[in-house]
């Protein structure tokens, strides 16, 4: 569905927990979509319930040629794209990925004497990013360009 020569992946801010229905929405134009999200079990004061949670708030990625990105603005629940120094914000290939990995508990990192706040690259993307918290042999750090708090097991 992507064609890696005209397509790029941008963000678009949504209303607040309408992330997969404006997901569901997109697709159904035929866009590729991707939302990262986790399963939790929730417990309210009856039951616990198994319930979806993003990983990006208010947030979902699709991937468009430049003449279509005014297409997702007939989708109900799309406010507008991410901007970046004045320009729609474009996510590479490799911090999709990063984000699938993660999810899928693919990525580690060699672990030699790191401490918050040193840069690291992000396994399976290269990409920069900040530690702000290590937890055993798990690192939270913050990609440079998207923001996105990612985390990876160490070794």
């Amino acid at each position: 569905m992507k064609d890696a020569n005209t397509s790029s992946w941008y963000v678009l801010y949504t209303k607040p927990r309408t992330e997969l229905k404006v997901a569901q929405r997109l697709e159904a134009l035929g866009v590729a979509v991707y939302v990262p999200t986790r399963t939790e079990v929730r417990q309210w004061s009856d039951r616990k319930k198994k319930v979806t949670v993003c990983m990006l708030p208010s947030m979902v990625l699709v991937c468009l040629e430049e003449k279509d990105t005014a297409m997702v603005f007939d989708v109900p629940g799309v406010v507008r794209y991410l901007f970046e120094e004045g320009k729609r914000a474009v996510i590479r290939d490799q911090e999709i990925q990063a984000m699938q990995a993660f999810l899928e508990g693919k990525a580690t990192q060699e672990a030699v004497g790191l401490q918050i706040g040193d840069k690291v690259a992000v396994p399976k993307i290269n990409q920069q990013a900040t530690v702000i918290a290590l937890q055993g042999k798990k690192c939270l750090a913050r990609l440079t360009r998207l923001g996105a708090v990612v985390s990876f097991q160490l070794q």
